[in-house]
């Protein structure tokens, strides 16, 4: 089993910034990558960003591509959203989630955090 933690969501203004955090526990040795999801009011939960638990390889949507970056510091079990110029549109409850391997080739996020809110604010 995998513990995931997020916090770090809030209120910001349009063009301001924030950073979420996401911290795993338990068998942390099986995860192999960390995503980011979001889901606004009325829509569908979406992908955001994702980062390679080891080598550290990111990938992106291409709605937040050049405003948003992730990272982490897996001496403390931890991944960053760092949220730079932020729109209206990115309001929506932001959730953490640990990929581990199902299967050889597979991998599936079967961890999930709470989610945090992030609202911003025109």
């Amino acid at each position: 089993q995998v513990q995931v933690v997020e916090s770090g969501g809030g209120l910001v203004q349009a063009g301001g910034s924030l950073r979420l955090s996401c911290a795993a526990s338990g068998r942390t040795f099986s995860i192999y990558v960390m995503g980011w999801f979001r889901q606004a009011p009325g829509k569908k939960r979406e992908f955001v960003a994702a980062i390679s638990w080891s080598g550290g390889n990111t990938d992106y949507a291409d709605s937040v591509k050049g405003r948003f970056t992730s990272s982490r510091d897996n001496a403390k079990n931890t991944v960053y959203l760092q949220m730079n110029s932020l729109k209206p549109e990115d309001t929506a409850v932001y959730y953490c989630a640990a990929g581990v391997a199902v299967k050889p080739g597979t991998m599936r996020y079967d961890y999930w955090g709470q989610g945090t809110q992030v609202t911003v604010a025109s």
